[in-house]
């Protein structure tokens, strides 16, 4: 039985799942985005979010950390000199995973994971949604503002309306 296991093994020893998550971490932090089957991809996102987290605090403890689980030097400073300043407001949940199908071998799921905030393409399909203006019933306060000018627009004219008629009157 498998209760409360949460890791999922992959068929593999301890040391080569090690080797793996790794190897696999240091291509999602150098290259942003790889290809792999979804299980993989699960137990990659379960083993490089804490990483990234503690990534937010650049000290040298925290880099010696990093480096024990990831053992490549390269991707130890581009997680804290690149990754970690786009994602310092992020609470959590720093990658995606997108699923591509199955593979033609052997009908394993492949997906996609990536980090989240390099996706180029959809955080300018975000900023272009947010730009849209939704379609209300009521005016925005800002139009109102402007509303309320032509009123007193329309009160002036009134007002020189009843001067020029009383001058006319006294002529």
């Amino acid at each position: 039985m498998r209760h409360q296991r949460t890791i999922n093994h992959l068929s593999r020893t301890s040391e080569h799942r090690k080797a793996l998550m790794a190897n696999m971490a240091s291509s999602l932090i150098k290259h942003k985005r790889i290809e792999t089957t979804l299980a993989k991809a699960k137990a990659l996102r379960m083993f490089v979010e804490p990483l990234i987290t503690r990534s937010k605090s650049d000290t040298t403890h925290s880099r010696r950390l990093v480096f024990t689980y990831l053992k490549d030097k390269e991707a130890v400073s581009e997680l804290f000199r690149e990754i970690s300043l786009k994602v310092a407001n992020r609470p959590g949940g720093y990658t995606r995973i997108l699923k591509t199908g199955t593979r033609a071998g052997d009908a394993a799921e492949m997906c996609i994971i990536e980090l989240v905030d390099f996706n180029e393409n959809m955080l300018a399909a975000k900023e272009e949604a947010t730009a849209k203006a939704t379609r209300r019933r009521r005016a925005p306060k800002k139009q109102a503002t402007t509303k309320a000018e032509p009123k007193a627009a329309k009160s002036e004219t009134k007002e020189s309306t009843a001067e020029e008629s009383t001058n006319e009157k006294k002529e």
